[in-house]
């Protein structure tokens, strides 16, 4: 049998309190200095590239202006980092499996990684949540004035939690101030009920995420460590381990695999957040280069013109002969999404006029490529109105009774194509966002570090109990991102400690629990009372500005 006790300390040493001052290397300054340099020209470089490409000339002011976007949307990745993924270095540096330079180091790797391989359908479930018509003109006055007051309400929460040392979500903070911005929105256009601004249908999806992911993570904690004592019993693994003494060989892997699962886990779901963003900003300011994804090869268009025409078709049976001109069928659509409802039979009709008019057009270019700079924004409106009713129609239990199995499919199929060119990251925006995230990750940890590693059980964490939280926490992130659901690993891994804490006997401490459950409840009306407010301001100074 291996013993599972750790070793015996060498003589003449005595037991010192956990390390958490510990410092980079001096050249560990450089490196860094380094990458964040060279990921800002890197995405400079790929800005003017991408441009000049498609014939799209930057003015100076509208290249400044970008760039300003840009960098207030990676430094909420930034602060993401070191806010959010000092979560996932705790349990590391409470139980020495690691040295915290190490640690927040190795963390920055993996959530570097993490972005890199993920998806994006993070990212687009996050932009779905914003109101209709910004999104359709987003490189308006009042587009502008969303993403600039959803990207400082966020940051301006996440870092007045990080300053008292709470464990906030930057995900309940960055969606808290979308729907901000979207309540705000619908109140100053004066719509009905000042609520159809956002897609509270989708908001209910990703609240409900928010909601149970921390409750799964509390009770799954809690049962795998009392699973885990009967595996194994070995008292040493539940009680504190002892300062500055590396945990069992066996032990210490197990707990360095679970702190790469969170972190990789953790830039899976949580950088697809900023992608949204900087995807939202580019289309705004150059729309030519990034409103439509002209890396789909033209040999790819015969195909997407099948997919319409047999999409076009399902339509055409439930509209029931209706017809309707383009510029109708454009405002049907809209307004189709603002209720979030299916009005047939007259939106099955503008779906076919718009889907055989944007069809046309994209035959006509041969390619997405092709599409000249003034038609892009203009192509791509529609294509964003076709597929989110598209998709409207086949979740929409109605539709799905109106058409038969073949004509759902055939919806799908198109759904998918729509979705593969005007939903995309390029590779450079992907790089830009790890690098954020993961030089985060490597400032600014230890406040959170010390909350979660003490302040959250009455003990420090055991091995038991820091692997049971992060083998939970990763789980569940990596399912979420699976599903396209942005959750919080900060709540999910606080609350992942908080149950494996009561399986092991040692008890919460009221006040921090207090104070984390304040925050959770807290953060959501504040975001979006900070975002609505920045919104209302910034639109009266864009007014003052143009009159």
């Amino acid at each position: 049998m291996i013993a599972l006790t750790p070793p015996a300390l060498p003589p003449g040493e005595t037991d010192t309190p956990h390390r958490l001052d510990g410092n980079l290397h001096p050249a560990g300054r450089w490196v860094f200095a380094a990458l964040l340099a060279g990921g800002l020209a890197y995405a400079g470089v790929s800005i003017l590239t991408d441009t000049q490409q498609v014939g799209e000339q930057l003015a100076l002011g509208a290249f400044a202006f970008l760039a300003l976007a840009l960098v207030i949307a990676l430094g909420f990745e930034f602060v993401n980092g070191f806010h959010d993924t000092a979560n996932a270095v705790a349990t590391v540096i409470y139980t020495n499996a690691m040295p915290a330079p190490l640690a927040v180091v190795w963390s920055g790797v993996f959530n570097f990684l993490g972005v890199m391989l993920s998806s994006g359908a993070v990212a687009y479930a996050i932009v779905t949540l914003l109101p209709v018509d910004l999104v359709l003109h987003v490189g308006s006055t009042a587009g502008y004035a969303m993403i600039f007051a959803l990207l400082f309400a966020a940051i301006g929460w996440n870092l007045a939690t990080w300053y008292v040392g709470l464990p906030n979500s930057s995900s309940h903070a960055l969606i808290g101030s979308i729907l901000g911005v979207g309540f705000a929105n619908q109140l100053l256009s004066g719509g009905p009920g000042g609520t159809s601004g956002v897609d509270w249908g989708q908001a209910q999806k990703v609240l409900a995420a928010l909601l149970f992911s921390p409750l799964l993570g509390f009770v799954a904690a809690f049962i795998l460590l009392l699973v885990l004592k009967r595996l194994a019993p070995d008292p040493a693994l539940y009680r504190e381990p002892a300062a500055d003494r590396p945990p069992p060989r066996g032990i210490r892997a197990l707990l360095i695999f679970t702190c790469t699962a969170v972190s990789f886990a953790h830039g899976g779901n949580d950088g697809q957040k900023g992608m949204g963003l900087i995807m939202l900003i580019l289309i705004g300011i150059a729309p030519t280069a990034y409103a439509l994804n002209r890396t789909v090869p033209e040999s790819a268009t015969p195909a997407f013109v099948q997919a319409s025409d047999n999409a076009e078709q399902a339509f055409r049976r439930p509209a029931r002969g209706t017809t309707i001109s383009v510029d109708g069928a454009r405002a049907t659509l809209t307004q189709t999404l603002r209720d979030r409802r299916i009005a047939a039979p007259t939106t099955y009709a503008a779906l076919a006029t718009l889907s055989d008019d944007v069809s046309q057009r994209i035959a006509a270019y041969g390619s997405l490529g092709k599409v000249p700079a003034a038609a892009t924004p203009n192509l791509r409106n529609d294509m964003y109105l076709v597929l989110d009713s598209a998709t409207l129609v086949k979740k929409d239990e109605g539709a799905r009774r109106a058409m038969s199995a073949a004509e759902v499919d055939a919806v799908g199929t198109y759904a998918d194509r729509l979705q593969q060119g005007t939903r995309y990251i390029p590779f450079w925006v992907k790089v830009a966002v790890a690098l954020a995230l993961g030089l985060g990750t490597m400032v600014g940890w230890r406040r959170i570090v010390v909350t979660v590693g003490e302040r959250i059980g009455k003990t420090h964490l055991t091995y038991g109990m820091g692997a049971s939280a992060e083998l939970v926490a990763a789980s569940t992130i990596l399912l979420a991102e699976r599903f396209g659901l942005p959750v919080s690993t900060t709540h999910i891994l606080s609350s992942g400690v908080a149950g494996a804490s009561v399986a092991n006997g040692a008890g919460l401490q009221t006040r921090t629990v207090r104070n984390m459950a304040l925050a959770w409840v807290m953060t959501l009306p504040a975001a979006m009372t900070l975002s609505g407010l920045l919104y209302w301001g910034l639109l009266r100074m864009g007014a003052l500005i143009s009159g």
